[in-house]
């Protein structure tokens, strides 16, 4: 019939179309050209929707959010956004996703292909965006700038990061401690620290670390390679963090501040630790007595008094020290320097702390003050103050092992000791006289020389020690501290005490020739002259 005869002459002409548009992926015809740019097409349709691009027309739009496109498979893809329909999956690993351009990217995950390769490099990528985003790198382009501060960047994702500095927008929140972040990759480390991962292994030593970064920098311990050079004085760095806290000691800054006391640090960590002279805080704790510290290499410092390790050696006589800091101390006595001036004076000591306590000579300043008694002391630390706390608090921490007796000083004790060894270290250069003390050697090489430089502002008299100055100056004041609890009789002297005690009974001094007893050895000696 003619109906017939038409309707199959139609899909006769459909058929021929269809192959004229295929015979055209052979010869590369693309007769429809664009009169806007130029742009050549295969079919009068592709050149349709290309003209959209110049005219702006977009005459399909989403009825859920009014949201517009130019072409109507574009508005298909968008409302899956709405419906959540994702019509393709892989057959690999069942993934589903909402266009099938996104589940050909995927299967790539599944195959390896790389079909585009950089033209420069010859490196393969996925996707033609991230081929493009390589591209970068050796073209120098970076078309994406903040409207802020005019930065420019190779991605609109690098741009969106750095813009979050200027909104402040952390939008990456830790759900263990409810920290923000700007990136997922920031949180995604973070997390480690909850988590304790640490996916990167050195395959030297095996050590791992949670971030590569921290693995790269480790494995130059390995390798011995400091990539990063100081412009000032070419001294070479591990890290770009180590270089750039190294040319603050060029430049003198110090950006971080004390919101304290508004002391500038040069690390972020110098001012970590020195927030904890404010607050207080201990963190580092002695397992083996309990003692806490807020610096770590205070700890180990101290941890060396209970092991007694000692790992720094005096190269000139052998000495070994806790602390590399003591071992320098130590050297000066060898090399005699002297690094530390005073300004007022010009004496040079051999430790800043020696410096610090002479330097209060001159400006008469006093920083520590006894809570108890108000008494105020010179000197660089709170060891003399601690010290001197003893006397209200009565403790006595350093204990003879001989006899028991107990000591305010350490140094009280190494005395005491002596009377149990007998040693007496410090020998007189004119007699050959030893003594126990220094102090007593000096006292005695008065003898020697004359010298006596404590005097009586009331009489002039002059006196070896200041001990016999004090109890010569009671002959002035009329002050005697010293009373006999028989009868209350006082005394200017404690000697002169002790005798007279003996009048309630004792009587201390026998003879031995006669047994006969006398309360003070000048009454014994009268008597002995009895028998000579």
């Amino acid at each position: 019939s003619p109906g017939m005869t038409l309707s199959t002459s139609r899909e006769q002409q459909q058929e021929d179309d269809r192959l004229k548009l295929h015979l055209k992926i052979h010869t590369g015809e693309k007769p429809y050209s664009c009169s806007g740019c130029g742009k050549c097409f295969k079919t009068s349709t592709v050149l349709k929707l290309h003209r959209r691009t110049h005219t702006g027309e977009k005459p399909f739009y989403c009825p859920d959010c009014g949201t517009r496109f130019s072409r109507v498979s574009h508005l298909k893809r968008h409302k899956r956004i709405h419906t959540g329909e994702k019509p393709y999956s892989c057959s690999d690993c069942g993934k589903c996703f909402k266009t099938l351009n996104e589940l050909k990217v995927h299967q790539r995950t599944h195959t390896g292909e790389k079909p585009f390769f950089c033209p420069d490099c010859g490196t393969s990528f996925s996707r033609v965006s991230h081929l493009k985003r390589h591209e970068r790198i050796h073209t120098g382009e970076k078309p994406y700038s903040c409207s802020d501060c005019g930065k420019c960047f190779k991605t609109l994702n690098e741009l969106k990061v750095h813009q979050r500095t200027h909104t402040g927008e952390k939008p990456y929140v830790c759900s263990d401690c409810g920290k923000c972040f700007t990136t997922s990759s920031d949180l995604k480390v973070h997390q480690r620290t909850h988590t304790g991962e640490k996916p990167f292994f050195c395959p030297d030593c095996g050590i791992s670390f949670s971030q590569l970064s921290n693995l790269k920098s480790h494995e130059r311990i390995h390798t011995g390679e400091k990539p990063y050079s100081c412009s000032d004085c070419v001294k070479y760095f591990k890290t770009s963090t180590e270089l750039k806290v190294h040319q603050r000691t060029h430049t003198g800054e110090k950006p971080y501040s004390c919101s304290d006391c508004g002391k500038c640090f040069k690390t972020s960590t110098e001012l970590k630790v020195h927030q904890r002279t404010h607050t207080g805080v201990k963190p580092y704790s002695c397992p083996d007595c309990g003692t806490s510290f807020s610096k770590l290499y205070h700890l180990k410092s101290h941890e060396r008094i209970h092991t007694g390790e000692k790992p720094y050696s005096c190269s000139d006589c052998g000495k070994c020290f806790k602390t590399l800091k003591e071992l320098k101390v130590h050297q000066r006595t060898h090399t005699g320097e002297k690094p530390y001036i005073c300004s007022d004076c010009g004496t040079s000591f051999s430790q800043l702390s020696h410096l610090k306590s002479h330097g209060r000579i001159h400006t008469r300043e006093k920083p520590y003050s006894c809570s108890d008694c108000g008494k105020k002391i010179k000197t660089t630390n709170e060891l003399k103050l601690k010290v001197h706390e003893r006397t209200h608090t009565g403790e006595m921490p350093y204990v003879c092992s001989d006899c028991g007796k107990c000591f305010t000083k350490s140094t009280h004790l190494k005395v005491h000791q002596r009377t149990h060894t007998g040693e007496k270290p410090y020998v007189c250069s004119d007699c050959g006289k030893c003594f126990k003390t220094s102090n007593e050697l000096k006292v005695h090489q008065r003898t020697h020389t004359g010298e006596k430089p404590y005097v009586c502002s009331d009489c002039g008299k002059c006196f070896k020690t200041s001990t016999h100055l004090k109890v010569h100056q009671r002959t002035h004041t009329g002050e005697k501290p010293y009373s006999c609890s028989d009868c209350g009789v006082s005394f200017s002297r404690l000697d002169t005490l002790k005798k007279h005690q003996h009048i309630h009974g004792e009587k201390p001094y026998s003879c031995s020739a006669f047994v006969k007893c006398f309360k003070t050895a000048t009454e014994l000696k009268v008597h002995q002259r009895t028998h000579s």
